[in-house]
């Protein structure tokens, strides 16, 4: 299976993007598609052995649209000169064919030139020639009409064009009636109409555009991180070079105030580098050699040189922005709703308005008032602002948590996040710090405590578990030279095992005597140990206890005002460990944490978990995102707190590249921001075609709109879609 994020042209509304998704997702090879109005792009994941990137293009273009190839940056939409100066001449063209057509009616001064009573023949052809010119200007959303009416996906678009091409034929044909027969329908014309559709319609994509791009704004920000070019260290001294020409391998220099060009290490010199772009901290870390570098971090006070390790797609924040278009790219379930609702909207007020003609035909009405109401119908109901609701906080919602150190990889994970009422931390490394060191050897040996720990940590040493780093630490500080370990065997949540000059050797926590039926005659140390706070590590040999290790943990600065945040929100907070229970009670009271599952093997983490979920519990799991993979993946939303280059290979849900738990908190709010921006949004949406389409009907008597009235509502209905969801970036975190 392989997924590819391609840019599409040619998507107007919701009932075009949901209509390309549908139309994807039937073709055989396609696992899945995922289409972003917002963004222009569809996220396809496909079966590489019978389709390739030539029948993805084929099936875009057979469905209405056009692929522009696979996603490289975020363009954002600017008006060049050209569109301004015809904004500003069809402006003034507006006016003026309003001005022909409205201004008896207004009781303005009358240009004789164009009386419609005494000039008539240049008062219809200036009207025709005008709405002609209208019709050039927005032959794009006639040609984006038509073309999606063809492919059976109609979207906005074709309700405009519609109503346009309708309103301009009758115009015709009454003119031609007053220009060849004794038939005086000049009074009929409603070449402005078809006119203003168009200009209120351009109006408000020129608008759009540059409020679109405040919604990108984060994200823009993560694709331009990156400099443009670098510092090349070469034998004849430095050479400027630009990112393509990076090769891993080069060594490249960075100065005070320069950006990281590529992922690296330093070989020579140290520094503070900036790397809230990545974690979302702005206290700057020190660097010094052989210290791992990234891609956008910003050197702050020293020189460095470094050597490239990850260039392009390889690097950190290549792997975030694929991350984070891909979770602006899905969809949640409130959206698929939305989406639901708009792509049985477009044919459903298509519907509406031929029966709206019919009745008032058929009710006595004249045929132009018949035709009135039926091009009004087709341009108010346009479904633009309920196609923007969802996709645009979504990106936003999306684009800030990325700005705060918060990567997530789905959208439909933000929207859940605002119903978690339950938070399950690991002990280990999540509530602590996992900075474990020993702190207390028992020897039960003939061995020196240097040799007891050489065959520990020789053990150790081919673990990834956190305790594993206090041994590593012991033996580089001891210089101690560790033994060749065979037939290594990692037992989880129990311990490890191996061979070392021929003799069995285990070590792991209490459980290891349990599997190896020993009796544990060390129970008073155990215990003081536990009340100390230490987490247990046995060492046994030729199955008789040699040592019992003490290995300490710091609790994290922040992790009592996290927890208790967490409970004045009414979130049950829960703690899990391998630990025994009492050193898991000692870490608990401290953090204010009443609740506690101890002495837990992976596999009844995720039990215990799954379980609370069968009860009605929306959980979120916070741990390590390669030790607690089964407990991350049975969660609602797994949270891993893990390091920024490790996100390829991270499976939860959502990545906190710091350490910083406080973060779940930030989380916590964009999510319940969103979610409710998305419901207000939908209200709005929904509300405005409550309001309008009777209207549009005309079933208020007292109250009538136009077709020009119904584009002119259209284009503030998603104006106001926009503006509330550019509200969200300004919640306080």
């Amino acid at each position: 299976m392989t997924k590819i994020i391609l840019s599409i042209d040619g998507m107007t509304c919701s009932a075009c993007s949901s209509g390309l998704e549908k139309y994807l997702n039937k073709q055989a090879g396609i696992l899945n598609a995922s289409v972003n109005l917002v963004l222009s792009t569809a996220t396809i994941e496909y079966d590489e052995k019978t389709l390739n990137l030539k029948d993805l293009d084929a099936f875009i273009k057979e469905a209405g649209f056009t692929s522009l190839g696979e996603f490289k940056e975020l363009t954002l939409t600017t008006q060049n000169q050209k569109d301004r100066y015809l904004f500003i001449i069809f402006t003034i063209l507006a006016l003026l064919i309003m001005y022909i057509s409205m201004g008896h009616m207004l009781k303005l001064p009358i240009i004789p030139f164009f009386n419609p009573h005494t000039h008539k023949i240049t008062y219809m052809f200036s009207l025709f020639l005008l709405a002609t010119c209208f019709l050039v200007y927005g032959f794009d959303i006639l040609k984006s009409g038509y073309k999606n009416l063809i492919h059976k996906t109609p979207n906005m678009d074709t309700l405009v064009s519609l109503g346009v091409i309708t309103s301009f034929l009758y115009s015709l044909y009454n003119m031609c009636l007053t220009l060849f027969t004794s038939n005086n329908a000049i009074m009929n014309l409603y070449f402005e109409s078809s006119a203003i559709i168009i200009y209120f319609l351009k109006l408000g994509r020129y608008l759009d555009k540059s409020s679109l791009n405040k919604t990108k704004d984060a994200l823009k920000e993560l694709v331009t991180i990156t400099p443009v070019s670098a510092l090349l260290k070469t034998n004849e001294g430095e050479k400027e070079v630009t990112i393509d020409e990076i090769q891993k391998g080069d060594i490249l220099i960075a100065k005070p105030g320069m950006k990281i060009a590529v992922d690296g290490h330093i070989l020579k010199g140290s520094t503070h580098l900036d790397e809230a772009f990545i974690t979302g901290e702005s206290i700057p870390v020190k660097k010094s050699k052989n210290s791992k570098v990234v891609a956008g971090s910003l050197n702050i006070d020293g020189y460095i040189e470094y050597e490239a390790e990850a260039i392009g797609k390889d690097s950190a924040i290549s792997k975030i922005v694929k991350l984070v278009m891909e979770a602006s790219s899905s969809t949640t379930p409130i959206s698929r709703f939305a989406d639901k609702v708009s792509s049985y909207f477009v044919p459903l007020i298509i519907l509406l308005a031929v029966t709206s003609f019919l009745v008032n035909l058929i009710l006595g009405a004249s045929f132009s008032k018949a035709l009135i109401t039926f091009v009004t119908v087709l341009v108010v109901a346009c479904p633009c602002a309920l196609g923007l609701a969802t996709p645009l906080a979504i990106i936003v919602g999306v684009g800030l948590s990325a700005k705060n150190g918060i990567l997530i990889k789905s959208s439909s994970i933000l929207e859940t996040a605002a119903h978690v009422d339950t938070i399950i931390f690991d002990k280990t490394g999540t509530l602590t710090y996992g900075n474990l060191r020993i702190s207390q050897i028992n020897n039960y040996s003939s061995y020196s405590n240097d040799e007891l720990l050489v065959l520990t940590s020789s053990l150790e040493a081919h673990s990834t578990h956190p305790i594993a780093q206090a041994f590593n630490y012991y033996a580089k500080e001891n210089k101690l030279s560790l033994k060749e370990v065979t037939n290594f065997i990692n037992l989880p949540g129990v311990g490890l095992t191996g061979t070392i000059d021929n003799a069995e050797i285990y070590v792991g926590n209490e459980k290891i005597l349990t599997k190896l039926k020993i009796e544990n005659p060390y129970k008073s140390s155990e215990n003081e140990l536990t009340l100390a706070g230490n987490s247990l590590v046995y060492v046994v040999l030729n199955q008789k206890i040699i040592g019992l290790i003490g290995v300490k943990d710091i609790i994290r600065n922040n992790a009592q005002e996290v927890i208790a945040n967490l409970k004045k929100q009414n979130i049950e907070v829960i703690m899990l460990t391998g630990d025994n229970l009492n050193t898991a009670k000692i870490v608990a009271a401290n953090l204010g944490i009443t609740k506690i599952k101890a002495s837990m093997l992976p596999e009844d983490k995720t039990a215990y978990i799954k379980d609370l979920k069968h009860q009605g519990k929306t959980v979120m799991m916070v741990g390590d995102g390669i030790n607690d993979a089964p407990s991350l993946a049975s969660a609602s939303i797994g949270v891993s707190v893990s390091s920024g280059t490790d996100i390829a290979a991270n499976s939860s849900d959502i990545i906190l590249p710091s350490d910083n738990l406080a973060k779940i908190l930030t989380l916590l709010k964009i999510s319940q921001e969103t979610l409710n921006k998305i419901k207000q949004n939908l209200f709005w949406a929904f509300f405005y075609n409550a309001l309008m389409l009777p209207l549009a009907l005309g079933l208020f008597k007292s109250i009538t709109l136009n077709p020009m009235l119904a584009s002119l509502a259209m284009v503030l209905s998603s104006f106001t879609v926009i503006l509330n969801t550019l509200r969200l970036k300004r919640i306080k975190l």
